[in-house]
């Protein structure tokens, strides 16, 4: 059994933390898939390289209202699709061929299994190390629907890469993966529709937020509510879904219905390290297993499984394995997060809905974009700012945007946040250009 200094699985933020601190550590780095994780290959980047071919599809669509003759006429989408993948998989390719060539890192690209106490079945050998980190991330959750597996479907996984547009896509789920790639396709030429279990799409953000979003998706698509699936079957080139609402039929099918992490497909309970009743790793501050020289980062420790934290949380790694005897912490106070639909959505800190079950004394402002001058610009109205105070420390306890350049938009709350300002300090003591979109956030501020 071979034995190393270090064991890395799972290369997306995983990858970033053999720096310079670890030239004379013997490092083995396992990945199963391609190099580069979920994020550069099926995840964020792909996806964001899509979303912004479909703004520029509803900006040509949408040009009459502002004079212009423009209009969208199609998509040529094995030339969208190839213009994002071939970028990214030679980025994949020469991240793998650059750990590779490095003298003192092995790696291994197969599946990985635990077999024993920090004993790693690698293919036909097992491998050993004092430290191992777990960064093997999350993969597509599948629901058990009868006839689902032998109709066929789609992940984020695939549907970036297929071959054409579907004239009809149906997307099981309302999250920000459906409301993405829906988007996506919906803009470009296919007929989409959302098939939800519940009310609202994008349910974990405040009811503000959710409600008109899934109302501007409503104009848009086909947007079903409360919808039960029974059982899915293929009738010669069609997908039938059997619905309490009766059959809904499509060409191809998009499950969006979550992500769970791969602790499991480790079997990280034969080298000891514990795990939380939705299966993800236990892990504290310091990102420390329960099992001495075993960290976790990323997806398969945090449901968050957004790509800024798990990046955070390989700095946090790297530094304390290098460093063992001046450890850092994760900060995880103030998770920002956004979705890339047409309209996007950012947002960070506390709805009003956790606001109020928790009792915090609290004020809330909206402000719309057509109150500024750049949303008249834009002939915006739907978008706008939500903004949630503590009535006692004056500090934010939440803020929520939708609209165009809201993932932008929220970042100055975010350090505001972090670095505990007021609000009438952030509203007051600073400049907000104009006629620039933050004056959206700077009316908002001023309201409270």
């Amino acid at each position: 059994m071979r034995s190393f200094d270090l064991i890395i699985i799972g290369t997306g933020s995983g990858n970033s933390i053999v720096g310079e601190d670890f030239d004379d550590w013997d490092v083995a780095i396992v990945e199963r898939g391609r190099f580069g994780g979920t994020c550069l290959n099926v995840g964020c980047i792909p996806s964001k390289m899509l979303v912004y071919t479909a703004e520029l599809a509803e900006l040509a669509r949408d040009g009459r209202r502002y004079g212009l003759d423009t209009s969208f006429v199609g998509a040529d989408w094995p030339a969208v699709r190839d213009r994002v993948f071939n970028r990214i998989d030679p980025i994949a390719a020469g991240g793998e061929q650059y750990r590779r060539n490095l003298p003192n890192v092995t790696v291994y690209g197969v599946h990985a299994t635990f077999v024993g106490p920090k004993q790693l079945q690698v293919g036909d050998e097992v491998i050993t190390a004092d430290k191992i980190v777990l960064a093997a991330g999350a993969r597509a959750t599948v629901p058990d629907i009868a006839g689902l597996a032998e109709s066929g479907y789609h992940t984020s996984d695939t549907v970036m890469r297929i071959d054409a547009i579907p004239k009809r896509l149906a997307v099981i789920g309302g999250g920000y993966i459906a409301a993405e790639l829906g988007n996506v396709f919906g803009s470009l030429g296919s007929e989409v529709t959302f098939l939800l279990r519940g009310d609202t799409m994008l349910r974990s953000q405040d009811t503000d937020i959710r409600e008109r979003f899934t109302k501007i998706y409503a104009e848009k698509f086909d947007v079903r509510t409360d919808v039960g699936i029974g059982r899915i079957r293929r009738h010669h080139h069609e997908t039938v879904l059997e619905t309490n609402q009766g059959e809904h039929r499509c060409d191809e099918l998009l499950v969006a219905t979550g992500r769970v992490p791969n602790g499991d497909q480790l079997n990280v309970a034969a080298t000891g390290v514990a795990t939380d009743d939705d299966g993800y790793v236990i892990a504290d501050a310091q990102r420390r297993t329960n099992v001495e020289g075993i960290w976790a980062l990323g997806d398969i420790t945090n449901p968050v499984q957004l790509k800024h934290v798990a990046n955070h949380e390989a700095r946090v790694v790297s530094h304390n394995l290098a460093n063992p005897d001046s450890p850092t912490e994760v900060d995880h106070r103030f998770i920002p997060a956004a979705v890339f639909g047409h309209p996007q959505v950012a947002s960070v800190g506390l709805t009003e809905q956790q606001c109020i079950q928790a009792g915090l004394p609290h004020r809330v402002a909206v402000n719309e974009y057509a109150s500024t001058a750049y949303g008249w610009a834009m002939e915006d109205t739907q978008s706008f700012c939500k903004l949630i105070v503590d009535t006692q420390t004056r500090r934010l306890l939440g803020a929520h945007i939708l609209g165009p350049q809201a993932s932008t938009l929220i970042q100055q709350l975010i350090q505001a946040m972090v670095f505990d300002l007021s609000v009438d300090d952030i509203a007051t003591k600073q400049y907000y250009i104009h006629p620039a979109l933050p004056e959206v956030v700077e009316q908002a501020l001023l309201e409270l």
